[in-house]
């Protein structure tokens, strides 16, 4: 049986941010462990064959209303990113590069510049502005999310979300059953906390 949970995200999923943002809440208040799980969902969806609601302009103005929604209902801080979408591949090869002490206050900055703040993170300034919030050396990083063996590891963390079925993000794995979306999150606490 599990001890923890797997959590599969992407910055640019504004569900993986509402996700996010409850699970800080959550373990505030319990402990319970997550494993962050980092994937490129664009690549997730050409391997499953999906087309993003990002692309279908009835599904993304539901989902603009329902992340709103949402986020008010949790008080938790959105704004819908002016730039949705943008490729988050350096994005999610950044998370993988950075020190696993800096992993946690870097995904914090990047999903709340997104989807609190409005920032344009296919910008390179912004990215190297919060970058030096974070005490990360910018050239090291762009350098660093070019390295091959980055490459490799968020191709394969992708890769094995896929052959696990995991389909969209956030996607929670417990005791290798599978709760996908945001709503599903206590359903996957339940599942972790009844076993």
């Amino acid at each position: 049986m599990s001890n923890h949970i797997d959590f599969y995200f992407d910055i640019i999923s504004a569900y993986s941010y509402i996700a996010h943002k409850k699970i800080q809440k959550i373990q505030k208040n319990n402990n319970i462990k997550f494993n962050y799980k980092p994937i490129f969902l664009g690549g997730l969806h050409n391997l499953a064959g999906i087309s993003a609601p990002a692309f279908n302009k009835y599904k993304i103005k539901n989902m603009q209303n329902d992340c709103e929604l949402v986020s008010k209902k949790n008080d938790i801080s959105f704004t819908w990113n002016y730039k949705f979408p943008i490729n988050s591949l350096y994005l999610m090869r950044g998370y993988l590069y950075v020190s696993d002490n800096k992993k946690n206050d870097y995904l914090n900055t990047f999903f709340e510049a997104y989807w609190k703040d409005n920032l344009d993170l296919s910008n390179e300034l912004e990215i190297s502005q919060l970058l030096k919030t974070l005490d990360i050396d910018n050239k090291k990083f762009l350098n660093g999310i070019k390295e091959q063996s980055i490459k490799d590891l968020l191709k394969d963390t992708t890769n094995d979300a896929f052959k696990k079925e995991v389909f969209g993000a956030p996607t929670f794995i417990v005791n290798n059953k599978i709760f996908w979306g945001q709503d599903r999150l206590e359903y996957a606490v339940e599942e972790l906390n009844f076993n």
